[in-house]
């Protein structure tokens, strides 16, 4: 029986939620993995703990008027830390909001369930990428785990790709569309929209934030370049270490004279090896139309990995979802629940 704590309850814990209370028997009869849910702490939907569980379903109703904390026999009113610090969770799951600046509040939140000797699943990319030698240093010494496949392309399993399908390979290179939002904009402009106007269309439909900055112009696809060049190949790069230009350089007439030269432009988060060292960099590229990035339109993500026994493998699936984030945090559970 997994003991589960969420820190964070907005779009992506519920998804998780609301997997875990769909799948709940499947779960246990394919991969005999049984759990229960005693703390929820969310800065606006309150907060609830019990020792004994709490009923999941419950849960989600009363986040949806944002009252948690009358969920009634539980002990309401801790805060994220001392909800980590003083439940009796086995895994703490934070997805709490992301700052890619500073990592703050969700680095205090890793380090605690970390010292506190519980396991940490997350999609929180900003202390990941900040703190990531760091944090999986203190793991080791704790002897827990770790694990953020949401933080790169939510549910689309890049790093468990790399770990285990890709075992024994040397990956040499990582390149790929790791931001739906450009990538949607991208492509309205192949459709004949301008920079203006497609960016528009993204944020009626929620692909961009009414401040479209972190996406727009590679902050975001930064920090997932700097956790696949930790992740993956080791590197101690931190963000002033990654060549960044955003698409906003990008015109109507740039797109137009690609298409006539047979390429598409895409912006490509890109970690290569580089002698002893790694280079890594988010920039706008021309992609060649035989390219399989190429082919990848909308807000759909991709990475192709250069290996040194497979050659070259692409994968493609979704960057982002309520639910398809909610499963990668499942692949990180199941993980844990099967070591």
């Amino acid at each position: 029986m997994q003991k589960l704590c969420f820190i964070g309850f907005g779009i992506v814990g519920q998804g998780l939620a609301e997997i875990l209370v769909k799948k709940k028997e499947e779960l246990k009869k394919k991969h005999d993995f049984d759990f229960q849910v005693v703390a929820v702490s969310d800065f606006i939907k309150g907060a609830a703990y019990n020792p004994k569980g709490l009923d999941l379903s419950r849960l989600l109703e009363l986040a949806g008027d944002n009252k948690i904390s009358e969920y009634p026999g539980a002990r309401t009113g801790w805060d994220a830390l001392t909800t980590i610090k003083e439940c009796n969770a086995d895994i703490v799951i934070e997805v709490t909001y992301t700052d890619i600046k500073t990592g703050q509040p969700a680095y205090d939140h890793f380090r605690a369930a970390l010292e506190s000797g519980k396991h940490l699943v997350t999609t929180n990319k900003g202390p990941t990428a900040l703190f990531f030698h760091e944090l999986n240093a203190l793991a080791a010494k704790k002897g827990v785990k770790f694990l953020y496949e949401g933080t790169v392309v939510a549910g689309t399993p890049v790093l468990n790709l790399n770990s285990l399908c890709l075992a024994g390979n040397r990956v040499d290179e990582v390149r790929g569309i790791l931001n739906g939002t450009t990538n949607f904009i991208l492509t309205n402009m192949e459709g004949g929209k301008s920079y203006e106007e497609a960016l528009r269309e993204a944020q009626e439909l929620g692909y961009a934030e009414a401040d479209p900055t972190a996406d727009v112009e590679g902050f975001d696809a930064l920090a997932k370049v700097v956790i696949l060049a930790q992740s993956l190949m080791g590197a101690k790069l931190g963000e002033e270490d990654v060549d960044r230009t955003g698409i906003t350089g990008i015109s109507l007439e740039d797109v137009k004279a690609a298409g006539r030269e047979g390429k598409r432009w895409k912006l490509i988060g890109q970690v290569t090896r580089d002698g002893a060292g790694v280079r890594a960099s988010v920039k706008p590229q021309k992609v060649d139309l035989t390219d399989p990035l190429a082919a990848v339109g909308g807000a759909t993500n991709a990475l192709t990995f250069v290996t040194d026994l497979l050659g070259e493998v692409t994968i493609v699936g979704p960057g982002a979802g309520k639910i398809e984030t909610g499963f990668s945090l499942l692949i990180d559970i199941l993980t844990i629940n099967n070591i």
